[in-house]
């Protein structure tokens, strides 16, 4: 072998030797590399959208009006990202409630 092992072999920390993979925390760790991938996508799109709303000739540095352009664009579009979320999960929870 090469020396490296992952957490699903069964030398790894998820095993307890007793040759069962620990189901809940490989699910932990898909839910918070979700979580990452969220927080990257958001903060991609954000930084998109209010880039091209916001900064007219790029520069070197930003002026009083780019800023506060920035700086709104950035807060209303995290209030409609909660709001979104909110209502996907409040609907996610109806659906789960009826079966």
């Amino acid at each position: 072998m090469d020396g490296f092992s992952s957490d699903f072999s069964p030398s790894g920390p998820s095993n307890s030797g007793s040759g069962k993979v620990d189901t809940g925390a490989i699910m932990e760790q898909v839910k918070v590399q979700i979580a990452v991938a969220n927080a990257q996508e958001l903060l991609q799109r954000m930084t998109d959208k209010c880039y091209r709303k916001c900064i007219g000739k790029p520069g070197t540095s930003l002026d009083n009006s780019e800023q506060k352009c920035i700086a709104m664009c950035m807060d209303r579009y995290m209030d409609a990202w909660n709001i979104v979320s909110k209502a996907y999960n409040s609907r996610l929870q109806r659906e789960r409630a009826k079966m």
